[in-house]
């Protein structure tokens, strides 16, 4: 499985050893950390260590006595059997949050063995509390890792050959392939980016084997809820995840705290939306109220939209099933656009250097989509699930806010304008790159 993140975990081990920090991970469960560590491992060095902390107890305890690194080094080789060399092995901490103390192990492993290569991952990192333990602050580097995207779904099903040519931005090409790729991201739209579901999609081409593993996935995240946060958010957690899909089929995808609980307040599920970002599963778009840089600055915190982190987790939350959503073009009028938006949010979320927002003016008259900033420029992204396109709030944005350029993707072909470029939605990530 080719993941586009394995570049910047490759240049992380050729980084020489003065300016190289131990790397942490990132990401939601099973979103595959553990088989990015293990490909790197295989690849690109000579011997790999891998110490489950969640599987093998007794390792539990390796840091409690004291950071004598000699001796943590050889109780890992008794509890693995294989030796660790500095410079030939990758060290591989995995559920690092099951070992008391592991998190300010990699403090004494930069400052006493940078030479040696080590990688750390664990579930829920950013939202389990670590009793007795202290974050090694700049000691670490980090990479998050998220759910496959369009392109590398497009390899993992053997579709190698249209990944090359989105590469190429040859729109003339790419084009004359739109149906192919339209009935691939119909496909894309309902398997998703988790790596197990695309696997078995890849091996098996079956809907129901898919969405039974996307349930699963869902329920392990439920099982997480009810394990972790502190017991007085978790009902309020398990409504707000639920909530999700709904919110963003209406009209205007804002959310909405009486939509999750009639009567209630931003004070009632603000603890639980920030556990359910913190723990990678929803991702928080904010409102910016102009389109300058830098975008922060036009914040307003109060007004935002949620979003999954995966599009085929969404499906199968919302109980679309495989005929609706892979059947002719219904797929992308369905929940009006929610699909799309979805899509798109996670497209970028998965490109580094991408900070996102929507905008709409003060009295709300229009809305632009999404409003990135990103390699020093801010982009406003219009998102069409289908090819009619209207630009009203095309044409309000531009008004009150000049800017250089506006992406609007769409089932439309590429055309290049003035101001406007339509790129076709199987093409957006490209469109950045």
């Amino acid at each position: 499985m080719k993941r586009h993140i394995f570049e910047q975990l490759v240049a992380w081990k050729e980084t020489p050893s003065s300016r190289r920090k131990p790397l942490i991970l990132e990401g939601a469960r099973q979103v595959g950390k553990t088989w990015l560590a293990r490909e790197l491992g295989k690849t690109q060095f000579e011997s790999f260590v891998e110490v489950n902390f969640e599987k093998l107890q007794e390792a539990r305890s390796l840091f409690e006595a004291n950071f004598d690194l000699n001796r943590i080094l050889l109780a890992i080789q008794a509890v693995t059997g294989t030796k660790v060399i500095p410079g030939k092995t990758l060290l591989f901490f995995d559920e690092i949050q099951f070992a008391r103390r592991g998190l300010l192990s990699l403090k004494y492993f930069y400052d006493e063995m940078p030479e040696l290569h080590i990688i750390a991952a664990g579930s829920l990192l950013g939202v389990i509390d670590q009793k007795d333990d202290s974050f090694p602050v700049g000691k670490v580097s980090f990479v998050r890792v998220y759910p496959l995207c369009f392109t590398e779904f497009l390899s993992a099903i053997g579709r190698e050959g249209l990944v090359d040519m989105l590469q190429s931005k040859d729109y003339t090409a790419i084009d004359s392939f739109a149906d192919t790729y339209t009935d691939l991201l119909r496909q894309y739209y309902y398997v998703g980016g988790m790596p197990e579901a695309v696997k078995v999609y890849a091996e098996q081409q079956d809907y129901r084997a898919v969405r039974q593993v996307q349930n699963e996935i869902l329920e392990s995240y439920k099982n997480d809820f009810s394990n972790h946060p502190p017991k007085e958010i978790v009902k309020r957690m398990l409504m707000l995840w639920e909530s999700i899909p709904a919110q963003l089929a209406k009209e205007n995808k804002k959310f909405i705290y009486t939509a999750v609980k009639s009567g209630a307040r931003a004070r009632d599920f603000e603890t639980a939306i920030q556990w359910l970002c913190d723990a990678g599963l929803v991702y928080k778009v904010t409102r910016v109220r102009s389109g300058e840089m830098p975008l922060r600055g036009f914040e307003d915190m109060d007004a935002f939209k949620l979003y999954t982190l995966d599009i085929g987790l969404h499906g199968a939350m919302a109980g679309l099933d495989a005929n609706t959503l892979v059947q002719g073009n219904e797929l992308f009028m369905q929940y009006k656009g929610a699909l799309t938006e979805q899509y798109a949010q996670q497209e970028m979320r998965c490109m580094s250097d991408m900070e996102i927002h929507y905008w709409t003016p003060d009295d709300s008259r229009a809305e632009m989509d999404f409003v990135v900033q990103h390699a020093g420029e801010v982009i406003p992204v219009e998102v069409k699930a289908e090819q009619h396109l209207r630009a009203k709030s095309i044409a309000v944005y531009i008004q009150q806010n000049n800017p250089k350029r506006i992406i609007r993707t769409s089932l439309a072909p590429y055309k290049q304008g003035e101001i406007v470029t339509d790129v076709p939605l199987y093409a957006f990530r490209q469109t950045f790159e």
